[in-house]
Order: structure tokens, then sequence, then C-alpha cells
């Protein structure tokens, strides 16, 4: 027997891979902000750029690259090959990669496969799992049964007010968000990331959410992806509306949250339009312990393979270490040293 809940769901995660193919979906003005900073060009460098070691630990394994491949897709028969794909680069690079929202594997044993196939591809390399902070209110799931499925080793909640206020399937109900976190938190085996999926995590939020013990903030800020722009555009509404730039820039998130460092310990992950080697560098330079990205990765991957992947993620930690290079920083930790300035201070 047809589950009419569940196709209904898979028809529109298929609609929302098809619209981040393409470039409809992003921010129309406002950007992650990431230009309105440079680097301090430092010419008595001595840094030795082969000598620039990006390998550290994620979860508790090494990784060759701080960068997550951000969780994009699951629950529909489209998905699968695309997270095939995204996890063989993942073990090939020695990085992370995260799945979809595991909504769909928690109402359908039909799609276990849709998500299953990342470890099977990725064997070596931190798993993180997903699900909705919809979903976390509602208090109905299994979400062991979520970090068992893909032997993930971190769990993230997705946090997405915007969209959930937007989708015509939303579900904007978040009271008592923060308490059954904190239950979840102290309840689960593995670490909680939260993860904002485009409008950003200021520091008032981020505090709130370390408070409970979350273990990782992945800020994924405005100037990327606008999920807004995407329920927008399921609904077919093609009249100005003020939500679709609705957020905080990524940069400025990365520079607020990397504060708390001093009294909290955790992962901070940037990500909001992540686009190049250099954005990354900034992210970097700025506070963040990983970067990831996720629209950029998919459409490399439909146009490339995995090969195509695989190639961009390197090219872009070769600039990052040529920015390295050209400020004299041989370890993020210098790098984040009064290393980069907001332009208008250079005029």
């Amino acid at each position: 027997m047809k589950n009419i809940k569940t196709d209904k769901i898979s028809n529109r995660k298929k609609e929302h891979i098809e619209l981040c193919l393409t470039d409809k979906v992003s921010f129309k003005e406002k950007t992650n902000g990431f230009e309105f900073y440079d680097f301090k060009h430092f010419a008595i460098t001595e840094v030795i750029p082969d000598e620039i070691n990006f390998q550290t630990k994620f979860l508790g394994k090494k990784i060759n690259y701080p960068f997550l491949i951000s969780c994009m897709t699951g629950g529909t028969v489209e998905a699968e090959s695309i997270n095939a794909k995204l996890a063989l680069a993942a073990e090939q690079l020695k990085i992370p990669v995260g799945v979809g929202s595991q909504r769909q594997a928690l109402e359908n044993d039909n799609l276990l496969s849709t998500y299953k196939i990342i470890r099977k591809n990725a064997p070596t390399v931190p798993v993180l799992a997903n699900i909705g902070a919809a979903q976390i209110v509602q208090q109905k799931n299994n979400l062991s049964k979520l970090v068992e499925m893909i032997e993930a080793d971190a769990l993230v909640i997705h946090i997405n007010p915007l969209q959930e206020l937007l989708q015509p399937e939303g579900e904007p109900n978040f009271k008592c968000l923060i308490k059954n976190i904190e239950k979840i938190v102290k309840k689960i085996s593995v670490p909680v990331i939260a993860k904002e999926v485009g409008s950003g995590v200021s520091f008032e939020a981020a505090k709130k959410l370390l408070e409970v013990g979350i273990k990782g903030i992945d800020v994924a800020g405005a100037g990327g992806t606008s999920w807004a722009g995407v329920e927008l555009l399921r609904k077919k509404e093609t009249s100005e509306n003020v939500f679709w730039d609705w957020g905080l820039p990524t940069s400025y998130c990365i520079k607020e949250i990397f504060k708390l460092k001093k009294k909290y310990k955790f992962s901070l992950i940037g990500s909001g339009g992540i686009n190049s080697g250099i954005e990354a560098a900034k992210a970097f330079a700025l506070g963040s312990d990983l970067v990831a990205s996720a629209r950029t990765i998919l459409q490399t991957l439909d146009k490339n393979d995995v090969n195509g992947v695989v190639e961009l993620i390197e090219n872009w930690f070769s600039t990052v270490r040529n920015v390295m290079f050209l400020t004299g920083s041989s370890t993020f930790k210098e790098l984040r040293k009064n290393k980069i300035i907001r332009k208008d201070f250079l005029y």
C-alpha cells in the first residue's frame, strides 16, 4: 500500500534537488559578507607552502582537509545516486560528509538505502546523521536509530524556522526546542551539532545552544542558497518577498560566534555561500574550524561527477595554502592573528 505522506515528502525532496541544481535560489542582494574583508600581505613571509599541513581531527577521526560536504539529500530515488557519489568523494579526500534529513527513513524502510549508501561508500571518514528541528519539537522519533542507520559519528539538528514558515507543508512550531535539544544531548551517544540552513546563527542563539551541550555550530549564514527562495519558487510565488534575503551574513556569524571559543569547547563550521578557496580562507581567518558547502558541490557533481568534486576541493585548499604563505601563517591559529582586515580600513 502506498504511503501518501511519504510520497509527498519524496516529491518535495526531488523538487529541492532540482531547484538547487540551478542558480535561481541564490540570495538576490545580500551576500556572505566576505567581499568586505581582505588579507594583510606579509612581504617577508618565511612560511614554506609545502610544509603547511591541513590534517586535523574531527569527531575523533583524522581528516585530510577541514572541509565538510554538507548535509544535502536523502529519502528520494534520485538521492541514492547523489549520496553514493558524494560519499566516494569524501572517502577519497578523507573529509567528513553529511546526509540530508533522515525523517523519511523513520517513516519508510524502502528509502533506507538512500542514506545507508553514505557509510557504505565512505567507511573511514566522519559521517553526520541529520534530523530537523520540527521533528525534535514533536519528540516522536527514535534518534538513536538515525545514528545507527548510517553508523554516524554525530547528529546534526537542522534548525530552519524561515523555511518551515514559508514551506507549503511547513511546521513552524519550535516551542520547547532548546529544552528538547538538551534532553537529546544527554541521551544520545554521539555529539550533537546545530546547523542553520541559510539564515545564519547569531551569537545569542549559539550561546543558548552551547549552554545545553551542543558540540558544533554550523552557521549556514546568508549569502549562499536561500531556502526561502526555494520554497517561494515551489509555491510559484513570483512577486517580491521580503524574506527571500532574510538572514545574517556568514562572515558576521563566524566572527561573532568565534568569541564564544573563550568559554566553550566546540567545532565552529563556516558555511553559507562558500564558493571559492579565497572565501574558505576568509572563513578560517575569521574563526572557522571547518568550512562546508552544499549547492556548489551538488552542481559540480552534476556536471563533473566525483572527480570534479575532488578536484574542486583540492583546488580550494591550494588557494588557502597560498593565502597562508602570503600572510606569513603556517597554521590556522596564526592566520587568525590579525591577518585579515575590513577593506574600509585600508583606504
